[in-house]
């Protein structure tokens, strides 16, 4: 990892309408536009979808470091996010983020090691360390 602080620069631009390109340094554009729920088209990322995205994302990276550092041998994790918008006192923000993750293990004797090492993953999310609420894990763990 390269010394903190890190700097991350992400350019959207767009007309009057029509969707906006999100751009950064090496990276492949997004389109992205409203949500139907105002009024968009549904058919490309919104910022809300990002925002849970960028969430999901993170837990998956950060469980991945926290297991690889704990020599946890698995399989493969799906991580499920549901974010909740609502207007509280006139402002318009997330209020919940519950997410769900499906963890797949080769041996038992892992499960409980697995079990401790996604929660850390939760509370170590820089993604949602940031956030003004902090989001529900659900986990599911399955030896195959």
């Amino acid at each position: 990892m390269h010394p903190l602080p890190h700097q991350y620069r992400v350019q959207g631009s767009g007309g009057a309408d029509g969707a906006i390109a999100v751009t950064g340094a090496g990276l492949p554009p997004l389109a992205a536009a409203a949500p139907p729920q105002f009024g968009g088209p549904g058919d490309q990322w919104s910022p809300e979808t990002l925002l849970i995205g960028a969430v999901v994302t993170c837990f998956v990276l950060t469980f991945r470091a926290i297991a690889q550092a704990s020599k946890l041998t698995w399989v493969r994790l799906t991580c499920d996010g549901d974010g909740t918008l609502d207007r509280i006192e006139g402002v318009t923000r997330f209020t919940a983020i519950a997410l769900r993750a499906h963890l797949v293990l080769s041996a038992e004797a892992e499960r409980e090691k697995a079990a401790r090492l996604l929660e850390k993953a939760e509370r170590a999310c820089l993604v949602t360390n940031s956030l003004a609420l902090r989001p529900v894990l659900a986990c599911e763990i399955e030896v195959v």
